[in-house]
């Protein structure tokens, strides 16, 4: 495998900075965006060599088109108007229509129940797959990769305590601490006047993704056509992740895309190994 690439400059959370030992050896850190965000400087520059010299890592997740990767599908239900009107900011990003197909129930059910994902997050993360199938073909991103991220970041929106509900927003809002430079975080200003993450002086990342206000004022995205991008909607925060970790072209089927994509969400190698154990971790149990 390929030395994981220096990552780009704005990740979707901040991440911690603990390198993994030499050989893989995956960490056991859920939640740790929430828990240990760090500075966002140094990146993964310093981690010392090596790493997979002495043991092979584990394979990456499969691609969207990959038996392990696809998604049982039946034709979309028609879309009906919301009842209420659009939130007075427009989505960062224009929509594309919705995919013609979405997961089937028993696809849902059987795997939800085989890898302990919860069928409701796992619903948004398959949506997430469909969509960028359509949108960036050459990305090949799968819900396997989501689900890795959403356990990493929020244990699938239950980590404050809630749920997901019914409509795809968590019950409670999961916020992360404040990024005021102390517990070895980054200092970053609010830039959201505390609209997301109710801090009017400095950012922190929000929902379960675990966005960064200003991260989410680019990326954020409507996944469930209600006319809002919520991060504290899983239908909306797993098509902003895709889409996110799909920019720049990236083929998250190769070394160099994958890494390339997870060090620039999070800028961490241990992370990035936890959401890689993850991943291959409901691949096996969905089989």
């Amino acid at each position: 495998m390929n030395r994981p690439p220096a990552p780009e400059p704005e990740p979707a959370t901040p991440s911690p900075g603990v390198a993994p030992e030499a050989g893989w050896k995956p960490a056991a850190a859920a939640a740790a965006a929430v828990f240990c965000t760090v500075a966002l400087a140094g990146g993964v520059a310093a981690v010392a060599g090596g790493i997979g010299d002495a043991v092979s890592p584990p394979p990456l997740p499969p691609g969207a088109d990959d038996s392990a990767g696809r998604i049982d599908t039946v034709p979309a239900a028609a879309e009906q108007a919301p009842d209420t009107a659009a939130d007075d900011r427009a989505s960062p990003v224009q929509e594309s229509p919705a995919p013609a197909a979405a997961a089937s129930a028993e696809w849902l059910d059987s795997t939800a129940a085989s890898t302990g994902v919860p069928r409701r997050a796992l619903e948004a993360y398959a949506a997430a797959q469909l969509r960028a199938m359509e949108e960036s073909p050459q990305c090949r991103i799968s819900w396997p990769t989501l689900a890795g991220i959403g356990e990493v970041e929020s244990r699938h929106g239950t980590f404050a305590g809630g749920e997901i509900g019914p409509d795809g927003r968590t019950t409670v809002d999961i916020i992360g601490i404040p990024l005021d430079g102390t517990n070895g975080t980054a200092a970053i200003r609010d830039t959201d006047g505390g609209r997301l993450d109710g801090d009017t002086e400095w950012d922190r990342a929000v929902g379960p993704m675990q966005f960064i206000p200003g991260t989410w004022d680019r990326w954020g995205a409507d996944g469930d056509g209600d006319g809002t991008a919520d991060p504290h909607d899983i239908d909306d925060t797993a098509l902003a992740a895709a889409r996110y970790l799909c920019d720049g072209g990236r083929d998250l089927t190769s070394d160099d895309g994958w890494w390339s994509a997870i060090l620039t969400y999070n800028r961490s190698e241990a992370y990035a190994y936890d959401v890689l154990d993850i991943a291959n971790r409901v691949v096996s149990d969905s089989r």
